[in-house]
């Protein structure tokens, strides 16, 4: 496939123009960020395997009827998705205290919470990506309550598929963040899950030992980022034991 005009470079993927009106081309970098971009690497493989990693994720919401802007994986780094109006929020879901929830209610790591938790943040690099609650994100018109509605229910329906999926797999899901996007079929309008859901917008622990197997590696140079995404892969069946997800036997 020819590649296209370049839409948008993030921290960790690139679009592109897709191969047909509505379609966008998404492609996953090895750059590895943390603490707003103020700690940065390359990873080598790190992209393939999140390519894979959305795909499983975003495939298996697309078929209990989760709306995602996943199309199809083109290669072992870019995906076919549909193009979407990205509402400028992260929308963050919280199984166990994690984090900067532990930071600001001083709750010790690891803690169940009563119910999971959803919280928003802004998405803005230059600011930090600071928390708001439903009040702001009404009053400057970023999501409409109905909007804000459906938003929760496709939150709470990834946390409860995310959860056993993991949970099947010896891995606690501890929190993640997602995207959403708007899609316009002619007047009308619907939300879908957009950008990626991978250990690089997840909290995974092992359930028996608590090993990390997300980006707290990373943050917190607990050991080999790579290692920590294969071993996620290998337990859900998408890369064979034995290898790390980059080589040619991970193409499917």
């Amino acid at each position: 496939m020819a590649r296209r005009t370049k839409i948008y470079e993030g921290k960790a993927k690139i679009l592109y123009e897709g191969p047909e009106p509505g379609t966008i081309v998404q492609y996953f970098k090895d750059d590895a960020t943390a603490f707003n971009a103020e700690k940065k690497d390359v990873i080598d493989g790190k992209g393939v395997l999140n390519n894979r990693l959305s795909e499983f994720f975003m495939t298996g919401l697309n078929n209990i009827g989760v709306p995602t802007h996943f199309l199809r994986r083109l290669n072992m780094r870019e995906q076919l998705c549909r193009s979407c109006e990205i509402i400028p929020l992260e929308v963050i879901v919280r199984n166990y205290a994690a984090g900067s929830l532990s930071k600001r209610l001083g709750i010790k790591e690891g803690t169940p919470l009563p119910r999971p938790i959803v919280e928003y943040c802004y998405k803005d690099d230059k600011l930090g990506d600071p928390l708001v609650s439903e009040e702001h994100i009404a009053a400057f018109g970023w999501a409409s309550q109905q909007d804000m509605d459906d938003i929760v229910s496709l939150a709470l329906r990834v946390n409860d598929f995310m959860s056993g999926v993991m949970m099947a797999v010896g891995i606690r899901l501890v929190d993640f963040k997602i995207e959403i996007g708007r899609v316009y079929e002619g007047d009308f309008q619907r939300l879908v899950v957009a950008d990626e859901i991978s250990p690089d917008s997840c909290r995974l622990w092992d359930l028996k030992t608590g090993q990390k197997l997300d980006k707290d590696v990373f943050r917190r140079d607990l050991g080999s980022l790579t290692d920590a995404y294969a071993e996620v892969a290998r337990r859900l069946g998408i890369i064979p034991e034995g290898n790390n997800g980059t080589g040619p036997v991970a193409v499917n």
